[in-house]
């Protein structure tokens, strides 16, 4: 597969996932910033291919061969992921784009040995779950952090929104993976959050807390 389509599977696996539903040509082309006219020429490219089920005008899926392509696509971003972080320090804010470039490397005996040398590591430094060699993806119980109720406590296991500034964002409020975060009080008025993170009190606004999975504890 050229880097292209590639770049369109994953798209479309991503998709499929968030809406659990088959996706139109124009959300494809909004992702990949592109005309929907590219999108039909690409997705007609991959159905020769039997990696997506598309007829004109209906809606765009994954086959079975498309999902597990996907699949090794994702692993190889997440794994990259985890090494820039864990191996070279990278903040979690900066490994996307340059998993972006890694991930479309062909090699599978240096993705198996990457996963080796890291410990086969389950999740990447957001929080989403790495597929292991089959495609399994080991999905744990999560929940956001705006639907907890007062007094209860969960553990900050994801986020939802990987975008830079966000998560530049929760390094200035001391919120990262693992951090323990108590729900005290939600405002009527504006719907802000009060909460207690590893001790501290802070408010943050109802996007914010739409953003961060947690799972109780």
């Amino acid at each position: 597969m050229t880097f292209s389509e590639e770049n369109y599977l994953k798209s479309i696996y991503h998709l499929t996932a968030s809406l659990e539903t088959e996706v139109s040509t124009n959300a494809i082309a909004e992702v990949m910033e592109t005309k929907a006219s590219s999108v039909t020429d690409m997705l007609k490219k991959l159905a020769e291919k039997d990696l997506v089920n598309y007829k004109k005008y209906q809606g765009v899926s994954l086959t079975e061969n498309g999902k597990l392509a996907a699949k090794m696509i994702v692993r190889k971003h997440r794994l990259w992921e985890v090494f820039l972080v864990e191996k070279l320090n990278f903040s979690w804010d900066e490994v996307h784009e340059i998993a972006e470039q890694l991930e479309h490397i062909k090699s599978e005996q240096l993705i198996n040995r990457l996963d080796d040398f890291l410990g086969n590591p389950t999740e990447d430094p957001h929080g989403d779950p790495i597929p292991d060699a089959n495609g399994r993806i080991i999905k744990i119980e999560k929940q956001l952090l705006s639907e907890l109720e007062e007094n209860q406590t969960g553990v900050c296991v994801g986020v939802k929104d990987t975008s830079s500034e966000f998560l530049k964002y929760l390094d200035k409020q001391g919120i990262a993976l693992g951090s323990k975060i108590e729900f005290l009080s939600k405002e009527s008025f504006d719907l802000s959050i009060k909460i207690k993170v590893d001790g501290r009190e802070l408010s943050i606004s109802n996007k914010i807390a739409s953003n961060l999975f947690v799972k109780l504890v």
